[in-house]
């Protein structure tokens, strides 16, 4: 094919290798059970390609940037917002250099290393998290994790926007400005959070050794209500604004994150039963559903004991994990380097002491600064 057209032979040898690599790894995950059946990859929505570390090469220019080679490109400046780690000897081993482009138009390199990983006693504290939606993950030790402000103004103004470009001409320039500035504002909220699943699973894979949450079935929990035309669905407004506002805080990128950067550091994610953690009282362990006064008050009818619902739920989480309570375990995908082989997991990307964030041992309370944060 290469030889044969001009627009194949013109992309690098490589990057096209990687995607075939990538489509031979999909269908092994397909027939293993550990992923759905394949999906063509789309333009405007996977717009990257992967080369291999030999075929890379880094240099510092300054404190801020730095300069990346890639294949028929040549030299690209980018915004360097970590230093790559260097190995023992000093050298830095480049394993694979990632392209995407973002959903706001800005271009991506994320630069996979090969490096030690010093060995760090495993933390004996155990604690319980749970996920929700107008607080996003509150823990056993009663402190609770809120994205930035700034991402439901965002959401406001892009449903605004939306409805705005419902109205122009597809296809036409002011319909592809206003779509451009839609997917800027999608994907400042895509950073803010996964800044703050950086944040948190870094914490919290430092701090404790185990770490209990619920088996949620999150792509169940977020289908459509619309039903079909033979038997319309019932609540669909209602139900669309839920599954929006559960993907707007992010629980399977958490969850993702927080699996590897426990199997760096030695600990143990446990996955325990969701039924009736939100009912089920912390004190005496009376199930009962008008114990839950409200979104943000438990008081439990038995015994009278009061908490704060989500901070409640969190608890029962980790009971559940230190009884044994087992659930529904899902087989993970082997992480990949470049080439298609094994490879361990790479550092956590952003460290817990990011600037923005409280002190995990300060106010209970912590919110994300909008900006300040690196990933």
């Amino acid at each position: 094919m290469r030889r044969e057209v001009d627009w194949i032979w013109a992309v690098s040898q490589t990057a096209q290798n990687q995607a075939l690599i990538d489509l031979d790894r999909a269908f092994t995950n397909f027939f293993e059970g550990r992923a759905r059946f394949p999906t063509p990859r789309k333009k405007g929505v996977h717009d990257a390609f992967r080369h291999v570390g030999r075929e890379v090469a880094v240099r510092h220019l300054n404190g801020k940037w730095s300069e990346v080679r890639i294949p028929k490109i040549g030299w690209v400046r980018y915004r360097d917002t970590r230093p790559l780690r260097e190995r023992a000897d000093g050298a830095v081993e480049i394993r694979s250099a990632t392209v995407r482009l973002g959903p706001d138009g800005a271009w991506q390199v994320s630069i996979a290393l090969r490096c030690e990983v010093d060995t760090r006693p495993v933390p004996a504290r155990a604690v319980g998290v749970d996920r929700g939606v107008a607080i996003p993950f509150a823990l056993s030790d009663g402190s609770v994790w809120h994205l930035p402000e700034k991402v439901a103004h965002r959401e406001r103004l892009i449903s605004r926007l939306q409805r705005k470009l419902a109205r122009r001409t597809r296809g036409s320039q002011r319909y592809r400005l206003l779509r451009s500035r839609i997917g800027q504002l999608r994907g400042q909220n895509a950073r803010a959070r996964k800044h703050l699943a950086h944040v948190l699973t870094t914490h919290l894979a430092r701090t404790f050794g185990l770490v209990a949450i619920e088996e949620l079935r999150i792509l169940n929990m977020t289908r459509s209500a619309a039903g079909t035309v033979e038997e319309p669905g019932r609540n669909v407004a209602a139900k669309s604004g839920l599954n929006r506002a559960i993907l707007n805080v992010g629980w399977y990128q958490f969850e993702l994150l927080l699996s590897y950067k426990l199997e760096e550091t030695g600990g143990v994610l446990m996955k325990v039963p969701a039924r009736n953690t939100s009912r089920e009282c912390a004190g005496c362990g009376h199930v009962d559903e008008g114990s839950r006064k409200n979104q943000a008050t438990f008081v439990c009818t038995a015994c009278g004991h009061a908490a704060n619902a989500d901070h409640n739920a969190a608890i029962n989480i980790l009971n559940r994990a230190l009884r044994g309570d087992k659930a529904r375990q899902r087989r993970n995908t082997p992480l990949l380097d470049g080439e298609g082989n094994a490879l361990a997991p790479d550092e956590p990307s952003t460290p817990s002491g990011t600037a923005g964030v409280n002190p995990p041992n300060g106010p209970p309370e912590i919110h994300l600064s909008s900006g300040g944060g690196r990933c």
